[in-house]
């Protein structure tokens, strides 16, 4: 089947690239020329991991192609998925010019039947919008066309796993010769009939911020509830698995950490609040949510700054990890972000190391004196006065001997949990992490 993806970003390269592994012929157009040509190349602009063998495998094979030209996007694929970018607005709503300017090139140039899907993250309401400017666009054409919700539920660094082998496939709209076109579209990756969810096209909008805001509000539980634990005496990890174990519950999305980012959560719970907001609606758990993990982003500073009695000037900290979350180089909210704008104000300085986040880090924050990119996460630790750890990279774990041997005192603030305190303690390293007691900290 044809398919044409709008917007060569994260959701739209991973959802051409995994469709045309399938064996469909897709067309990925954007604007962007330089982002064009080096996709054409087989170079993606983004880290994910097993996106480049897939984008290179289907070049090759001729199941792939990328183009800036919006006539042959149009006239492509029978399916013309919308996949580009909702910013934040000023006020927090999602903004949709992009969207709509997708919908309006498609009205001018389309010259028979398609069908429109709007893949990006959008407000309910959407596709009615995208319906009117169609219909504006073909008001002198006899052309009929159908519009379609098809929210993506994608996790960065497992995209690739989570669209060959989903959970559900979510359609929403009421042509039901359309989505029975879609469900032929997916079949080569359902398991089973009832992964595909067919639904009223509102109801498909707004599953999707639901299920973003129900994530976000368990990572926000478990923080908050990681600060009481810690006043308490307990330690969080023990009360974590405690309720994982809890079927209604479940081990997923309730680690404690330094805070969510990344361009959904954050992006998407404001939102929705937003949209409940203008129902006359007061989104009083949303608003908590938010509050919750700007709050939580600022614990571990507290931790560092209270160590060394509010004076941090000429204070040298190896940071590990860069990104929101491990394989992915997305900075986007990432708590680093504002953990470093914190040491600097306090005077410190900056030795970070991240697998594959260094070169976007560089292009947010520039050459800067006090903020040094380390090709290691030992050299990261080198004369450095404390260790931080903001991201849980599996490497990391394989360096906790070192820590002893390259900083000036073994100190760490593990803004992951990812030691075990016992083990720390053995070799004499004063460790600070997320909701555990204090007692920890020799």
């Amino acid at each position: 089947m044809k398919v044409t993806i709008y917007g060569a970003g994260y959701v739209g390269l991973v959802t051409g690239v995994c469709f045309a592994e399938v064996g469909h012929d897709v067309v990925c157009m954007d604007v962007d020329n330089n982002k064009i040509a080096k996709l054409q190349q087989g170079q993606s602009p983004i880290y994910e991991p097993g996106l480049n063998e897939l984008l290179e495998k289907n070049l090759a094979a001729g199941r792939l192609h990328f183009t800036t030209n919006v006539n042959e996007a149009a006239n492509h694929g029978l399916f013309q998925f919308i996949a580009v970018g909702t910013p934040p607005d000023e006020d927090g709503s999602a903004d949709l010019q992009y969207v709509l300017a997708v919908a309006k090139n498609i009205g001018q140039h389309m010259q028979e039947y398609k069908i429109i899907v709007t893949k990006s993250t959008v407000p309910v309401g959407t596709s009615d919008k995208v319906t009117q400017v169609l219909q504006q666009e073909l008001s002198d054409k006899k052309l009929s066309f159908a519009v379609l919700s098809n929210p993506e539920f994608l996790k960065e660094g497992m995209a690739i796993k989570d669209f060959m082998q989903p959970d559900r496939v979510v359609v929403g709209g009421d042509n039901a010769d359309a989505i029975e076109q879609m469900r032929l579209l997916y079949q080569p990756l359902l398991k089973k009939p009832e992964q595909f969810i067919a639904m009223d096209i509102r109801s498909s909008e707004l599953t999707k911020y639901a299920a973003n805001a129900m994530l976000a509000t368990k990572i926000s539980f478990i923080n908050e509830l990681s600060q009481i634990a810690e006043k308490l005496g307990a330690d969080i990890e023990n009360v974590r698995q405690g309720i994982a174990t809890d079927r209604r519950i479940g081990p997923y999305f309730i680690r404690p950490g330094c805070g969510y980012g990344g361009s959904c959560f954050p992006k998407d719970v404001n939102a929705l609040r937003k949209s409940a907001m203008q129902v006359d609606v007061e989104p009083k758990l949303l608003a908590a949510v938010e509050t919750v993990n700007h709050d939580q982003k600022r614990v571990l500073f507290h931790k560092i700054n209270d160590h060394f009695n509010q004076d941090l000037t000429g204070k040298t900290f190896a940071l590990w990890g860069l990104a929101f979350k491990p394989n992915t180089d997305d900075m986007r909210e990432a708590p680093s972000r504002v953990l470093l704008e914190q040491l600097w104000q306090a005077g410190a300085k900056v030795q970070a190391y991240d697998p594959v986040a260094a070169e976007e880090a560089q292009r947010i924050f520039g050459d800067r004196n006090d903020l040094q990119y380390c090709p290691s996460a030992v050299d990261a630790l080198k004369n450095a006065d404390a260790l931080i750890i903001v991201t849980e990279w599996d490497e990391f774990k394989e360096h906790l001997q070192q820590i002893t041997q390259h900083l000036r005192k073994p100190i760490i603030f593990d803004g992951r949990n990812m030691f075990d305190p016992a083990e720390v303690q053995a070799l004499n390293i004063i460790y600070y992490s997320m909701g555990r007691s204090l007692t920890y900290a020799n």
